[in-house]
């Protein structure tokens, strides 16, 4: 405990990210350009196609045990670990870009071949990509192991984006901003369905049936249009050549026995570049997503005609948010997945998690978290910034967590996994950007405060950092009484006449 948000460090925090980005400088992706390391203030503008690969079959694994043991949290890793290796060694021999690997879900970018005339043959290579990812990771289950095939969905669109710089220091890696990453994100995101799914301009390029509606999100490529895609594209990278060398690699640098220790709070002295299968962490803690409501809309409107806005915005907020969690909170960041953060929480000892305790530091977290996007936007605003119509969507859940890193050497991408971890993000997406979510559990273990300011819905509109300490406060719950008393103490005793205030309210969710 101990925690707290002040609106003064957050406003310095701001002023510092924004003078990193106040110049931004734009760039045409040219073929020898190096996506790895871009500064904070550039971006580069790429032509390419989209590939999200979406493993619908997760949930199911992590349901393989009735108690979300070891056992589960085991094979779930190892599950994940042997698909994204089967998957990194087709994006390597198909010169493919790897953009990011949360959990169950790969972005990829497919750049060749070059050049406006040669969108058509980059949508037909990403289907046959997306095919072959689809036939390997049918064959790259392990019966012995409890690990089961991978049942796979893909979304690709096509088009300019921008990539920029995702994470800092030794956690850096592209990231894309644009409406081809977005909307092949939502086909591979739509439904649980196997299939490959084009979104309606990628199928416009390729000339196949027009479609209305969602239905492109609905409606999988037929096995003769895969195969028009397959033949044109010409990969010259077979199955058998895949597995082959996946089979290598597993013989070369085999996983191991994934092997738990739990961490020691606070979570934001977590090392994550110690962390590998046989020096995973495991513990009962919170997961938090905290995703950008609108941002979509907002990169489609200011993409062309101001890129640099966009750089500027991404920073600031996504900074700050990651200074919530990190700084003020003391948990720690897993991933940005485009423009949304996931972070865990943890209050407790080193043999034991408060659960309590945790869902109250998380209330607040959340609170927190929306008081300090409110504050950027306030200062983004003030620099000419228009932003007006970004929100923050916010849901967590609380279980068993499980945190490692999945791949080879050189190519390790963080993970945490997890119930609470596909809970909390499902939370969030039931949430507009004024609301927070809570999950079931960490509702069951909540405070009585906690229960009564989210109510029986489980859910709290505009719960700023004030109101989540000051509600929370008066309703009993006692890390947000230790909180109130500890800012008392601070600022006593000019904080006399501030007692006499009411309690600012939030609006319940309907």
């Amino acid at each position: 405990m101990g925690h707290s948000w002040k609106k003064d460090r957050t406003k310095k925090r701001i002023a510092t990210r924004y003078a990193e980005v106040r110049d931004v400088d734009i760039r045409d992706y040219k073929r020898e350009t190096s996506l790895v390391d871009i500064p904070v203030n550039r971006a580069y503008r790429v032509q390419g196609a989209h590939v999200y690969i979406d493993i619908v079959n997760l949930a199911d694994m992590l349901s393989c045990t009735d108690i979300e043991g070891e056992t589960c949290h085991k094979r779930a890793l190892r599950f994940l670990n042997q698909h994204y290796r089967a998957v990194h060694r087709i994006l390597v021999e198909s010169d493919a870009i790897r953009v990011d690997f949360h959990n169950q879900r790969l972005h990829a970018v497919v750049t060749k071949p070059y050049g406006d005339a040669n969108e058509r043959a980059r949508i037909e290579r990403a289907v046959a990509i997306a095919q072959l990812a689809i036939d390997v990771l049918a064959e790259t289950g392990d019966s012995d192991a409890h690990i089961p095939n991978a049942q796979v969905r893909v979304g690709i669109d096509s088009g300019m984006a921008l990539a920029v710089n995702n994470g800092r220091r030794a956690s850096r890696e592209p990231l894309f901003l644009g409406s081809p990453a977005n909307q092949a994100a939502k086909c591979a995101g739509h439904g649980g369905a196997e299939g490959i799914y084009l979104t309606h301009g990628a199928r416009a390029v390729l000339e196949l049936p027009t479609l209305t509606g969602n239905k492109d999100r609905t409606t999988s490529l037929t096995d003769a249009q895969i195969s028009a895609c397959v033949e044109a594209a010409a990969l010259g990278i077979s199955k058998s050549r895949i597995i082959e060398l996946w089979k290598d690699e597993q013989a070369e640098l085999p996983i191991g026995e994934f092997k738990f220790s739990r961490p020691t709070p606070p979570l934001s002295d977590l090392d994550f570049s110690l962390l590998s299968a046989a020096n995973s962490r495991r513990f009962d803690g919170v997961s938090i997503y905290a995703d950008i409501d609108g941002f979509t809309d907002f990169v489609d409107k200011h993409l062309e005609e101001d890129p640099e806005h966009l750089v500027r915005t991404l920073h600031v907020l996504r900074s700050e948010l990651d200074a919530v969690v990190h700084e003020d909170f003391g948990g720690r960041r897993v991933r940005f997945i485009g423009d949304c953060l996931h972070g865990v929480l943890l209050e407790g000892t080193s043999q034991t998690t408060d659960a309590q305790d945790t869902v109250s530091t998380a209330a607040q977290c959340a609170g927190a978290l929306r008081s300090s996007f409110s504050t950027a936007l306030e200062q983004l605003s003030a620099e000419g910034a228009e932003v007006a119509e970004l929100g923050l969507a916010i849901g967590f859940e609380l279980g068993p967590l499980a945190i490692s890193r999945l791949g080879m050497k050189g190519s390790l991408p963080r993970c945490a996994t997890g119930r609470a971890v596909l809970e909390s993000e499902a939370q969030q997406r039931l949430c507009d950007g004024v609301e927070t979510a809570i999950g079931e559990n960490a509702y069951k273990a909540a405070s009585a405060a906690i229960r009564t300011v989210f109510t029986d819905k489980r859910k709290a509109a505009n719960l700023d950092y004030a109101a989540a300490v000051e509600e929370l406060a008066a309703s009993g719950d006692r890390v947000a009484k230790a909180t109130l008393e500890a800012h008392y103490a601070e600022v006593a005793p000019a904080v006399a006449p501030a007692l006499a205030q009411p309690i600012r309210p939030h609006v319940a969710a309907t």
